[in-house]
């Protein structure tokens, strides 16, 4: 089912722009704007989507800064808050995992290139952190070229919290 919805029919709040919701069954797809406001909303949605399938309270705050984080990249690096871009948010649950990815519509990303936020020349930098912070909190972070535009792959399943992920790699 697809359907059009305006902020005023969600259930959280804050300030986005119309958005697009595309729902079956334990799946969704949302088309955000390239804004700040966006990448806000993204976050609430994790959280309640993680909350609805059942994780833990601490597994919900690293599965929706995980998210955040991606969004943030989508709208900053990936379609430079270009108005006329989006970036797609989609969430599917199983049994066994939740599942968020997260696509813009930039120049790509070559994960290969990305500094190492915990080298001594990066540690007092105030960026470079956000890919850093998903490979932590998420058991699986893919990325896709998309040629043009990335889809960042968030993986994180059920009864195996980031803590357990530290303690046996």
């Amino acid at each position: 089912m697809l359907c059009w919805c305006a902020p005023e029919n969600l259930a959280m709040a804050g300030p986005v722009s119309s958005f697009f919701v595309n729902t079956t069954g334990k799946k969704s797809s949302y088309t955000l704007a390239s804004t700040v406001e966006s990448v806000d909303r993204a976050e609430q949605m994790a959280e309640q989507w993680a909350s609805e399938v059942g994780f833990e309270e601490e597994e919900r705050g690293r599965i929706s800064m995980a998210v955040r984080e991606a969004v943030v990249n989508a709208v900053y690096h990936g379609n430079a808050y270009d108005p006329g871009k989006q970036v797609t948010l989609s969430f599917e649950t199983t049994i066994a995992a939740m599942t968020v990815r997260v696509t813009d519509q930039g120049k790509g990303l070559d994960p290969g290139v990305i500094r190492d936020p915990l080298a001594p020349e990066n540690l007092l930098l105030d960026h470079g952190r956000g890919i850093f912070l998903m490979r932590t909190f998420m058991d699986e972070v893919r990325f896709r070229d998309l040629r043009p535009g990335t889809e960042i792959t968030l993986v994180k399943r059920r009864g195996q919290s980031a803590a357990s992920k530290e303690e046996h790699p």
